[in-house]
């Protein structure tokens, strides 16, 4: 009964990669953020929790269409959701830039005190327009429930939200990646990284670059807030404060400023707390704590570093 059976642990890891996945997207506007810019945005959770309210105003608008038992109806309207939100999130985030950041750039200490204050702001503006009270964002009818697979004479329950979650979360990364590493604007942010004013001689703005960075790292919490609110099935205007905090862990577990390393550590994050949940429920509410402990006695400089890539 401890152990449990094997349909169990593969129900478990699925549901662990899925929100791993989705805790990617969200941490990976800050790791984009800090690793290329070196801004400690601790306002992040803003956009997250921005990206969920805005997704609650466009779903139910669309209640012909989550209210559909068809997959495709639902994908209609949650699609569209998630795009509106990543666009108004990254246009608060482009105000957030330059009001906020721009003036504290390359003083971390200013960084975290002003962007903290910026986040306190942004959640009592969300009060202001969508009310201080929790909303409900629930899974259209069609992503509701489970696929089950037969594995003799037991079946492993796999929750259909999950799997789309874990599409859209690998898609993120593949582009990122690909991005950072295949094309000639992220061969110019990192090389604007490495010496800025040798890239600026050759004719490129820079400043217009790092400021698309910090767009993008905003439109990523918005749709990471949307995922994460569909997980929830509701929202608060605290939750991207909530968030934060698990942000934080993947990224010291992964390494400061890696894609891959965030990767790989909102997976061990997302499997540590389904396994511990599962097997001690009391120690679940500390397992990403005692995580993030045990990798950096192994590893301090994480997971993946940034010197890895």
């Amino acid at each position: 009964p401890a152990v449990g059976s094997t349909s169990s642990w593969i129900t478990l890891t699925v549901a662990g990669l899925a929100m791993g996945l989705i805790v990617f997207v969200i941490a990976s506007g800050l790791t984009l953020v800090f690793g290329l810019m070196d801004v400690l945005n601790f306002g992040h959770g803003v956009f997250i929790a921005l990206g969920a309210f805005v997704a609650t105003s466009v779903l139910g608008a669309m209640g012909d269409w989550t209210g559909s038992g068809d997959i495709w109806r639902n994908l209609v309207a949650v699609l569209p959701a998630m795009v509106v939100a990543m666009l108004v999130a990254g246009a608060v985030g482009l105000a957030f830039e330059r009001f906020i950041v721009r003036p504290v750039y390359g003083q971390h200490l200013k960084q975290i005190l002003i962007t903290m204050g910026g986040m306190i702001i942004g959640e009592e503006l969300i009060k202001v327009i969508w009310g201080p009270q929790q909303i409900p964002l629930p899974l259209p009818d069609g992503m509701r429930g489970s696929w089950l697979i037969a594995l003799g004479a037991e079946s492993a329950a796999i929750e259909k939200y999950r799997i789309l979650a874990s599409v859209i979360g690998a898609c993120v990364f593949a582009l990122l990646v690909w991005t950072l590493s295949r094309t000639k604007v992220g061969l110019l942010i990192r090389a604007g990284v490495q010496d800025r004013e040798m890239v600026e001689s050759l004719g490129y703005r820079i400043r217009r670059l790092f400021v698309g960075v910090f767009v993008a790292g905003s439109a990523l919490a918005g749709l990471g807030g949307v995922m994460w609110g569909l997980y929830q099935q509701n929202v608060v205007p605290q939750m991207g404060a909530q968030v934060n905090i698990l942000i934080f862990i993947v990224i010291i577990i992964g390494g400061l400023g890696s894609t891959t390393g965030a990767l790989i550590g909102a997976l061990l994050v997302g499997l540590m707390a389904n396994y511990t949940g599962f097997l001690v429920p009391k120690v679940a509410l500390f397992s990403n704590i005692a995580l993030m402990v045990a990798v950096l006695l192994w590893r301090p400089q994480g997971v993946y570093p940034v010197t890895n890539r």
